[in-house]
């Protein structure tokens, strides 16, 4: 038998040409606006996530203190994903996905885990540099991976678990370098638990990921923007009655009037910000639902690795955060630990294409 000649080549140059040439199989009969809308998504993903998660550390920084504000501000941009979901109704094809007792159900339970989610994020972004905020954030990958794993059955290659194994080390590598951006008025168990909230909140957003792929796969059965969309909303919504519940309880819209006097820049900086980072937090989620659906999980992936990058450097030029020499090295581990998660998800994907 002549070498070669059945036995595929598992090469990363094969890979990468068989991942090619799917990927152009699948797309090059889309029309120019399926690009367009996609180009547009990216840019909300790269520009509104990082825009939201600075102007939630400018809300701390200028004299915001309640973390159920901030907490509040990430779902009451809900109806804006509601208008864009509702002309499909009344213009397209679509119908709404009856809504049965056990979606419902769903909804309510990842509203709540949302909410908590988002209060989580708040207390981390309270005491933490934006920088550090959104490098222990990209620790969302790993619980993503592992939940999905378990919950989902999804695959787990080398590749993988070789890039867990990196942005753990790189989260370790922070834990060590605390000194250096720790704010002077933040204390040191202030700090301690905004690194803590942060793990903690990438932990739930992994399983909120992991659930919310569940719902798809067991309650829905199908998989189009529009549902994607309906579960967003609904999602959202709850969340934002749970966490209204909780700024009610804890008397929070009472003390926003005194916020606003005291804020940095006045009572008009203080809206523009709560204004612009509900606005910044559902374009961000709009534009990575779209090219969830528009490409695959693998471009989500992608431009999941380049805007922690881009948040991190955003910090730096714009709030003047610190950025030592370790946070520099747990950076590019991070990007790498992306790099092979991608490389990883590329090759199941190909495999899975290849054997079907």
């Amino acid at each position: 038998m002549e070498e070669g000649s059945s036995k595929p080549s598992n090469s990363l140059w094969d890979k990468i040409r068989d991942l090619k040439h799917i990927t152009m199989e699948k797309y090059k009969r889309k029309p120019i606006s399926h690009w367009i809308l996609l180009a547009l998504s990216i840019a909300a993903m790269l520009v509104a996530f990082p825009a939201s998660s600075l102007l939630t550390r400018v809300y701390y920084s200028n004299g915001g203190a309640s973390k159920w504000i901030i907490s509040w501000v990430a779902v009451a941009g809900w109806p804006l994903t509601a208008l864009i979901l509702l002309p499909s109704y009344f213009f397209g094809d679509s119908s709404p996905t009856p809504l049965t007792f056990k979606l419902l159900l769903s909804y309510i339970v990842l509203g709540f885990l949302s909410a908590a989610d988002n209060l989580m994020y708040a207390y981390a972004y309270a005491y933490l540099p934006a920088s550090t905020a959104a490098l222990l954030a990209s620790s969302s990958l790993v619980f993503s991976a592992l939940c999905g794993y378990f919950l989902v059955h999804n695959k787990l290659n080398a590749s993988m678990v070789n890039a867990i194994v990196i942005i753990t080390a790189a989260m370790a590598i922070i834990a060590l370098d605390s000194d250096s951006d720790k704010y002077d008025y933040v204390t040191d168990h202030q700090y301690i638990m905004g690194f803590i909230w942060d793990i903690l909140g990438s932990a739930l957003h992994g399983l909120i990921f992991a659930l919310s792929e569940l719902v798809f796969i067991k309650l829905m059965g199908r998989r189009s923007f529009h549902v994607v969309l309906e579960q967003q909303v609904m999602v959202s919504f709850f969340g934002f009655v749970f966490t209204t519940i909780g700024v009610i309880l804890n008397n929070d819209f009472e003390g926003m009037a005194s916020e606003a006097r005291s804020f940095k820049g006045g009572r008009s900086s203080y809206i523009l910000v709560l204004v612009w980072s509900a606005i910044t937090f559902q374009l961000g989620v709009l534009g990575g639902t779209a090219v969830l659906y528009l490409a695959s999980t693998v471009m989500a992936g992608v431009l999941n690795a380049i805007r922690v990058p881009i948040t991190a450097v955003a910090a730096v030029i714009l709030l003047h955060d610190p950025m030592s020499g370790f946070k520099i090295l747990s950076l590019l581990i991070t990007f790498w630990g992306f790099t092979s998660y991608i490389y990883g998800n590329s090759s199941a994907s190909t495999s899975e294409h290849s054997t079907s």
